[in-house]
């Protein structure tokens, strides 16, 4: 297989790597996590205290102490430091698509991206990683590095391995999606899979365990969404560039994190049903009159999360209404076209997003949630 591909362990300079020499965290002992392998392995030799974590794709990475300075791959991962009360990241891969006003409505939880670098926008560079790293002793890359490889051309499998060995480690994997064509042999991760992944490399498991937990009861409470094929409602989700869309990126709901809300009102997906393919390995995209024969029940539509729910509506939905062939589609004559999320979501982010699902599904008009104990969770109050 192509090594721009797929690395199968950047371990040759990871594996084994001692990361950082300071830091503090929640203090946890060793953890399995929900994934085959083994995931974290503490020493237990005095006066050393380093562990080690596993993640796909790199294998064993090994840190003497929780880091202190990172770089994240995208809003999934920096809505998990978030949660686990850590500092906002130094970049991001577009820091536009970590959409924190979904803290708004949560007292006691908020981010500030006003210095954070957008990697895509401002430089993806290895004179950009050295300088994000520069003065930092304890600095890791919560990002996949396939991912960096695959869809930025000036970086290579060596370029990685330097970064590692002079920077600091690179942890992530690209749960966000499974539609790329170099994602095929990968070992995927659920959002909290990946996220007690993160909580173990920052060794701040105590307050994963919490949100898991706040999580399972949450889910619990979705009883209300139907379980019969009958029931389901059918969806279609696109991004829709712009408010006047004239075509759309098709989205086929499959099992990465960006669908979790989706999956979890247990939607039918329209487009699964046709021949249409998924953006992320087609590229392609569709017109209305495609849509129109497909036909969804509900138009889920991404890249106006920046908007509010009025404001989507005076735009996009109002030029559709408009719309010669637009105005034919079901969804768009029953008033059931609705902002469609991110591409990334975290544990705290899942749940706004979830609340928002069941409220533009079903109607369901309450708090799913309790605001006070997320905020409590990540600010360390267990």
């Amino acid at each position: 297989m192509d090594r721009r591909t797929f690395i199968g362990t950047v371990g040759t300079g990871a594996a084994g790597l001692l990361a950082g020499c300071g830091g503090t965290g929640d203090t946890t002992t060793s953890t399995t996590g929900s994934t085959t392998e083994q995931t974290t392995t503490q020493t237990t030799t005095e006066g050393d205290a380093s562990y080690t974590v596993s993640m796909a794709p790199m294998g064993d990475v090994t840190f003497d102490s929780a880091p202190t300075s990172w770089v994240a791959n995208n809003g999934s991962y920096a809505d998990m430091g978030l949660a686990l009360g850590l500092e906002e990241p130094k970049a991001l891969w577009l820091t536009s698509r970590w959409h924190t006003q979904y803290y708004d409505a949560i007292d006691g939880v908020s981010a500030d991206k006003s210095d954070m670098l957008s990697l895509y926008q401002d430089g993806v560079s290895k004179e950009r990683y050295y300088a994000l790293a520069e003065g930092e002793e304890n600095h890791v890359h919560v990002q996949d590095p396939n991912f960096l490889m695959n869809r930025f051309k000036g970086w290579s499998e060596s370029d990685v391995e330097e970064v590692t060995e002079n920077l600091g480690p690179f942890f992530g994997n690209s749960i966000f999606s499974r539609g790329y064509a170099w994602h095929e042999d990968y070992q995927y991760y659920t959002l909290y899979e990946a996220f007690e992944k993160v909580a173990q490399l920052f060794q701040r498991t105590e307050r994963y365990e919490a949100f898991a937990s706040l999580h399972e009861e949450f889910q619990s409470g979705l009883d209300f969404v139907p379980t019969s094929d009958a029931e389901r409602p059918q969806v279609a989700v696109l991004w829709a560039s712009g408010n006047e869309p004239t075509s759309f990126l098709p989205y086929l709901v499959n099992e990465g994190t960006s669908f979790k809300q989706w999956r979890d009102m247990n939607v039918r997906d329209a487009l699964a049903e046709t021949s249409v393919k998924d953006f992320h390995s087609s590229r392609g995209s569709i017109d209305y009159e495609t849509l129109l024969k497909i036909d969804p029940e509900y138009l889920l539509l991404r890249g106006h999360e920046a908007q509010t729910a009025e404001e989507f509506e005076n735009t996009v939905v109002s030029f559709m209404e408009d719309h010669e062939t637009g105005s034919e589609l079901t969804a768009v004559q029953n008033g059931n076209v609705y902002r469609g999320g991110p591409l990334y979501q975290g544990p705290i982010s899942n749940l706004v997003l979830t609340e928002r699902a069941a409220s533009q599904l079903y109607g369901v008009d309450e708090q799913l949630f309790d605001r006070q104990r997320v905020a409590d969770i990540a600010n360390g109050d267990l």
